[in-house]
């Protein structure tokens, strides 16, 4: 069986991760930031694009008060393995997938998985290799190649979506790359479960049609 999969989203009003230029420190409020750090905890991993790790060195860790529980399976997406032995994430309990020639990683397990027709890691190999390793549980947290990618595979069951009171334009980086849509009836579909304030942003909740 392969893991249950959420997408979670932090983003402006208008679906924006990020500036023109990469800024995206910090686009929603520390209350919203907290309870992404309480989903963090409830899932077995963290999966994250290769970009995510050069544009912002994330920990992808929980960080909460008196937090004493397991930290996820830190997962990264990287076709062409440009995750530099410095990350953060390059040490401790992380996965590297890619498609290429494996090599060492600072201290993170790399692995060679089979290649989606644009060289990037497919999505059904990705899961297998989560499902392999026990993962019931995947939160995908950048960026919006991959999330456009495992929308497009139709494995996306939920979306967590942090929106704040900001607008940042047409320019800005979409949390969802490309999905290459003819006709308005192939849009993938949700259902919203819940919306409420977090903080000065909102809080929108969906599962799978």
């Amino acid at each position: 069986m392969r893991p249950r999969v959420t997408l979670k989203l932090a983003t402006s009003l208008d679906g924006r991760i990020a500036t023109a230029t990469g800024e995206s420190r910090w686009i929603t409020g520390p209350e919203a930031r907290r309870q992404g750090h309480r989903l963090r905890a409830t899932h077995d991993a963290i999966l994250v694009g290769v970009e995510t790790v050069l544009a912002d060195d994330p920990e992808l860790t929980v960080r909460l008060p008196d937090y004493a529980g397991a930290h996820p399976l830190r997962v990264v997406l990287d076709s062409r393995l440009r995750t530099p032995a410095t990350a953060k994430i390059a040490s401790g309990d992380t996965l590297i997938l890619t498609t290429a020639t494996p090599h060492a990683v600072g201290s993170a397990e790399v692995v060679t998985v089979a290649a989606a027709d644009d060289g990037r890691p497919a999505v059904s190999a990705v899961l297998n290799a989560l499902a392999a390793r026990d993962i019931g549980s995947v939160l995908i947290e950048g960026g919006g190649r991959v999330a456009a990618a495992f929308i497009q595979a139709g494995v996306v069951d939920a979306v967590e979506w942090f929106r704040a009171p900001i607008l940042l334009g047409g320019e800005g980086r979409p949390c969802v790359a490309s999905l290459a849509l003819a006709n308005l009836a192939d849009a993938p579909k949700f259902r919203r479960l819940n919306v409420e304030p977090v903080g000065d942003d909102l809080w929108e909740r969906y599962a799978r049609a």
